[in-house]
């Protein structure tokens, strides 16, 4: 070989390695630089239905969140079969014979979830905001599913798709769509960890998972890592709230309060990982509202829940009756919401489309938090101001005082430890409403049947 052609050669190595140098060099620039970015609004979301309107996304927009986090049912997959008691096909009631939600293709499912991406609203999120996020029941394939659904593994690069994540990431290969992500420099750090509630989770009653075992051994693994300034936890379904032992026998809800084993478990470990700054925010179940458990940590855990982007209990009734389901609201006992004067109903529910939002202040002394839910045109109906420093308590006389400055209520006790009268009343209710109805419908039916018989005995005397 000439010395021309090695130093041909030479040279081409050192470019080479040049060009590898520089393609390692950005690629840890830009991890370094998403490390470091300082992220004080973030935005959540859920349940919103690819075919329904969506003007709440110009709101979401406005706010200029940094991050969007879905919190499931992105799209809705599966099939709704009408509601019918009577007929062939009985999809409710006590003569049910067929299921009233059913899946989708692969391809419906595609083209849903391509209708979704198209939105002009939420495209300019995108443009604007990092996306991430997890499914629920409607995205992962079926109404209510759990580990029995057979769709999943197909489901989850669908929507794995659909969030943009790289073909060669983790989240691809490992079963379920959990994961989590650090932003900011050291002292204002943020970790999201995202729950997969469907993958793995056993029947509802069966007081087994919701997580699995690999999922669990991952989220204790992520949990005693590097502590964070906060860490936010979101769930698909709620954790603190637990309306299902308040309306059953009349509804009934998915949350972690029906499995409260694994609730205990998941608050033990919060508690054994030592992390200061935790909170949960959570959807599914349409509507919006802020909870608070005092007695799970030596700090009170929150809460935030918003659902839906357009699936709410008031659009699925006359505007006339949107009263009568506030009342309901209001009259359903909750001993975890937060109630104040930030609530645009008394009940602090919302029942209309919403999303949620966090604001961190990181300049304040001591830093604080804004815990919000927001209506479609961005204005806040219910929220909460929280101090970093509550959140960090260790000593419990502190954390008595900061629970006095919330109107003296300690949120402590559980909805399954209600006095029965309490606990069931809007089952109470709703009977007696039945029985005064029957009686006011026999009392009629007697006086109609009276009045005929008198004005026959008439004519027959005439």
């Amino acid at each position: 070989m000439g010395i021309d052609q090695r130093r041909w050669w030479w040279w081409n190595a050192v470019v080479l390695i040049g060009m590898v140098g520089v393609a390692v060099t950005v690629t840890g620039s830009d991890s370094h630089e998403k490390q470091e970015q300082v992220v004080s609004r973030i935005a959540f979301g859920s349940c919103s239905n690819q075919s329904a309107p969506q003007p709440i996304w110009d709101a979401v927009v406005d706010f200029h969140p940094q991050i969007f986090i879905w919190l499931g049912d992105n799209i809705y997959g599966d099939f709704k079969r009408p509601f019918k008691i009577f007929g062939q096909e009985r999809t409710v009631g006590p003569w049910k014979n067929v299921p009233r939600f059913v899946p989708s293709s692969e391809q419906e499912m595609k083209t849903r979830y391509k209708k979704a991406k198209s939105n002009p609203g939420y495209a300019r999120l995108q443009q604007n905001a990092e996306v991430i996020g997890i499914w629920d029941d409607h995205d992962y394939g079926l109404n209510d599913a759990g580990k029995e659904f057979p769709g999943k593994i197909t489901n989850q690069k669908l929507l794995l798709d659909f969030l943009d994540e790289p073909q060669d990431s983790p989240r691809r290969k490992q079963a379920g769509v959990y994961a989590s992500y650090t932003y900011g420099p050291v002292g204002r750090d943020i970790k999201i960890v995202l729950l997969d509630t469907r993958y793995h989770r056993d029947p509802v009653g069966s007081d087994g998972t919701i997580l699995g075992n690999l999922q669990w051994l991952w989220l204790e693994k992520e949990l005693k890592g590097p502590l964070t300034a906060l860490t936010i936890i979101g769930s698909s379904i709620q954790v603190i709230s637990n309306l299902s032992a308040t309306i059953h026998p009349l509804f009934a809800m998915e949350s972690w309060g029906r499995f409260p084993k694994e609730r205990d478990r998941l608050f033990k470990l919060i508690a054994d990982s030592k992390r200061a700054g935790v909170f949960f925010i959570s959807g599914d179940v349409h509507f919006g509202e802020i909870t608070r458990y005092d007695c799970a940590l030596d700090y009170t855990l929150y809460d935030v829940t918003s659902s839906g982007i357009t699936q709410s209990i008031e659009e699925v009734v006359p505007p006339f009756l949107r009263s009568v389901v506030r009342f309901v609201a209001w009259l359903t006992p909750s001993t975890m919401r937060v109630k104040g004067q930030n609530c645009r109903y008394k009940s602090c529910i919302y029942g209309q489309p919403n999303f949620g939002t966090i604001e961190i202040n990181w300049d304040s002394h001591p830093v604080t938090l804004k815990f919000k839910v927001r209506d479609k045109n961005g204005i806040a109906v219910t929220g909460v101001d929280v101090s970093l420093t509550e959140l960090q308590l260790s000593n419990s006389e502190i954390l008595d005082r900061v629970k006095a400055g919330h109107n003296n209520q300690k949120h402590c006790t559980l909805e399954v430890s209600l006095p029965w009268i309490v606990r069931y009343r809007l089952a109470i209710l709703f009977c007696f409403t039945l029985v005064v109805l029957l009686v006011a419908f026999l009392v009629l039916a007697y006086t109609c049947f009276r009045l005929f018989r008198l004005e026959g005995c008439k004519r027959k005397h005439d």
